[in-house]
């Protein structure tokens, strides 16, 4: 793919489900691995457990005008007429290597057409939405996703994640540092100093369809840093290393004009270990789909394709197939 007009950039946004979000939140729980980014809306979040709009993620200098949208299309909503406060969740990764991220180059319209657009259909995944100018482990980044249905002795519960993949490492499969195939990893000097990591950031959003509660949901995005972990990311310090975890159970929303919130079922602590695991995996999945589904970008700043690295290093995803 050849870029020549310097913006390469794009907006991916999540509706919990396609009702009035602000009227009919769902449960959610953050987790922060490493803070180095500006994650609109995550203190109320955890503070109250959950969720009142659309999940919007864009690039870093994108963040202000994705609220300002976020809140131009809550207000817009029927019910909505007198509300005065709007928690607009949005996230966001730095994808200044291969896009001219001073352009801010999203607009509120951009936003608003992906809120409105947002599809039940698979998720397209690589070079899309938030994900067109990002990088990973010293490849092109991308949105990636992945899912997991857990047994039926385990509750059958769906567990989904999306990544914003736009980080760096040295790239694990099955353990394995196959990123060292390519000559992608931090290798310091004799006198221990030697070039810094790579900037980035990952935005890790999990779904379920298992009436968990808020706390529990915050367990969950803890483990998806185990999932960015066994993918090989360093954790880096001028990487937003972010996870939002949230439930769609009808059972567990949260209404506005309801005084008492009544739970009929929930899963219990002893029952959420298959959806931690669950968690992990899907995680780590997504990452490798962002890559792999991601195109080769040869702009001013060349970034790899993970499947262009094939002729490089045969059999180098074959494990993770």
């Amino acid at each position: 793919m050849d870029v020549n007009g310097g913006v390469l950039t794009g907006v991916t946004a999540i509706r919990p489900h396609a009702g009035n979000l602000y009227l009919e939140r769902v449960p959610a729980g953050v987790y922060v691995g490493n803070g180095h980014g500006k994650l609109a809306g995550s203190t109320q979040v955890q503070e109250l457990g959950e969720l009142e709009s659309p999940i919007i993620l864009v690039n870093t200098l994108s963040t202000g005008r994705a609220i300002e949208a976020v809140v131009d299309w809550t207000l817009e909503q029927p019910g909505c007429e007198r509300v005065t406060s709007v928690n607009a969740f949005v996230g966001e990764t730095n994808d200044s290597p291969l896009n001219d991220i001073r352009t801010r180059g999203i607009s509120s319209e951009d936003v608003l057409s992906a809120i409105r657009f947002a599809s039940t259909e698979a998720v397209v995944q690589g070079n899309v939405g938030a994900g067109a100018g990002t990088k990973a482990f010293g490849l092109k980044g991308g949105i990636g996703s992945s899912s997991r249905c857990l047994p039926e002795a385990c509750g059958g519960w769906l567990t989904g994640a999306l990544v914003q993949a736009n980080f760096d490492g040295v790239l694990q499969l099955d353990g394995r540092q196959v990123g060292k195939k390519f000559d992608h990893f931090w290798r310091p000097e004799q006198d221990g100093y030697g070039p810094a990591p790579a900037p980035g950031s990952i935005m890790i959003v999990l779904a379920t369809d298992a009436p968990v509660s808020d706390r529990n949901l915050r367990r969950m995005a803890f483990r998806a840093m185990a999932g960015l972990a066994r993918s090989g990311a360093n954790f880096s310090n001028s990487s937003g290393d972010y996870a939002l975890a949230f439930s769609t159970h009808k059972e567990v929303r949260r209404c506005r004009d309801s005084s008492l919130t009544s739970v009929r079922r929930e899963v219990s602590n002893d029952a959420m270990s298959a959806l931690f695991l669950a968690a992990i995996e899907v995680v780590e999945e997504a990452i490798y789909n962002a890559l792999v589904a991601a195109e080769t970008i040869e702009s001013g700043t060349e970034s790899r394709s993970a499947m262009a690295l094939l002729d490089f290093a045969p059999g180098l995803f074959r494990q993770s197939q």
